[in-house]
């Protein structure tokens, strides 16, 4: 109850989903209208520009990977026409490496999946004055390899080629390295 309080201050309560997931965008619709959000949903980034370009919603919640492209493109989008909005960003892949591009494309948060509806509106109505918590199970080494993989994966535009010539690696062995999920 302390997200409606908190949501009340906002006078446009106006909420983009972008997911591609049905059921998973269908719940999280019904969790945010009732916790006093006015939804918008799509289920593709060609979808989510059309709603923006209609009217700039004060909230958005894109998935990473749709079908037709880079939710990262709804963001840009979105704080392009609308600078005080706050998105946050959904994916079942994170890394690193495009947490970072999501806060740098105008992100205020990155959340994996799958995300609570509470967790949601924590993340797009937190001022950003409270510290977080220091994780309670840090990175193996192989989670920070792999993270360092694909920080340099994105640094070289998602080539393949120059990010294998970068980390001096083969570059089939670093295909293989991206085509499997992140390590624990």
């Amino acid at each position: 109850m302390n997200a409606i309080a908190e949501l009340t201050d906002h006078a446009d309560r106006s909420l983009l989903i972008v997911e591609d997931d049905k059921p998973f965008l269908e719940r999280l619709s019904r969790a945010m209208e009732t916790r006093g959000f006015a939804v918008t949903s799509c289920d593709s980034v060609s979808d989510g520009l059309t709603q923006i370009g209609k009217a700039a919603p004060a909230f958005a919640v894109v998935d990473l990977r749709l079908g037709d492209g880079n939710g990262l493109d709804v963001v840009s989008a979105l704080k392009r026409k609308r600078p005080d909005a706050r998105a946050i960003v959904l994916t079942g892949y994170g890394n690193i490496a495009t947490a970072v591009t999501a806060v740098k494309m105008g992100a205020v948060d990155y959340l994996s999946k799958p995300a609570d509806a509470d967790d949601v509106v924590a993340a797009l109505l937190a001022s950003g004055t409270e510290k977080s918590e220091l994780p309670h199970n840090p990175m193996s080494a192989d989670r920070v390899r792999w993270e360092h993989i694909q920080r340099i994966y994105e640094m070289c535009n998602r080539n393949v080629s120059e990010t294998a010539r970068r980390l001096n690696m083969h570059r089939r062995t670093l295909q293989r390295i991206l085509a499997k999920r992140a390590p624990r």
